[in-house]
């Protein structure tokens, strides 16, 4: 069975699917309010990542509009809110935003904000897509835990994308892909990065360098810089897990 895929969230003029239930985690790294805006309206559950708060505060905060932070309230804050700053936990109290202290040390606080996804899924027995915002810049540490994370995470969940404003990834599973590209909202870069497993054998169509049976590892052939070609979707067929990530315009 092939898998389709689509990305039409990141498109700010395309019409909410009401047949998609998708929630969106906002970690502590910067992000632009055009970006915010877009995934926002795209998801109807919203939720930071402990200093994920900062982020959205300031960013909104920055836009001149006083009214604007009430029109961006979270469902929750949500970490071991050693990043939050004292006046951003203060606003959001004040507006009844639920700010939860989890102090487990053995998970992140992004996998605190999955488990709080998880717990409403299991109260109202339905599932989200979910997109991150954040997280593939900063501290490589943190970066290369998002990649393993949502490594692990497709394993029990169907669809996780995550976004930042120059790309997005999501890992896709052993395999037949179809992805369908909005050439008016991804760039012409992508790449097929083979991390956390041990080699794959890839075959594509639609990009400008096809590979065709060809063993892709960390250690040798990657499918970096390639490119997207106009006016074609994406087919890609694996033999294990790998990560797929295009780059986004500049709008």
């Amino acid at each position: 069975m092939v898998v389709e895929w689509c990305t039409q969230f990141l498109d700010p003029r395309a019409s909410k699917d009401l047949n998609i239930s998708r929630a969106l985690i906002i970690l502590n790294q910067p992000f632009s309010a055009r970006l915010l805006k877009t995934l926002w309206a795209a998801c109807e559950w919203h939720s930071c990542a402990d200093g994920g708060a900062n982020r959205l505060y300031d960013v909104l905060g920055a836009s001149g509009d006083p009214n604007l932070r009430t029109s961006f309230l979270p469902d929750m804050v949500k970490g071991d809110l050693d990043s939050i700053r004292d006046d951003v936990k203060l606003y959001y109290t004040s507006l009844n935003v639920p700010v939860i202290h989890d102090p487990n040390q053995d998970s992140t606080d992004l996998m605190k904000c999955v488990q709080a996804l998880e717990e409403k899924e299991r109260t109202t027995g339905r599932e989200f897509e979910i997109v991150i915002l954040g997280g593939l810049s900063g501290r490589l540490d943190q970066t290369v835990h998002t990649l393993s994370y949502l490594h692990k995470l497709r394993k029990t969940r169907k669809r996780v994308f995550i976004v930042t404003d120059d790309n997005v990834g999501w890992v896709l599973n052993e395999g037949e892909h179809l992805i369908h590209i909005n050439h008016d909202i991804l760039g012409q870069t992508c790449g097929l990065l083979p991390v956390g497993i041990d080699s794959t054998i890839l075959t594509t169509t639609g990009l400008r360098w096809n590979l065709d049976n060809t063993e892709s590892s960390f250690g040798g052939l990657m499918s970096t810089s390639n490119h997207l070609v106009p006016g074609q979707d994406v087919t890609i067929k694996t033999l294990k897990p790998i990560w797929w990530c295009a780059e986004l315009r500049d709008h």
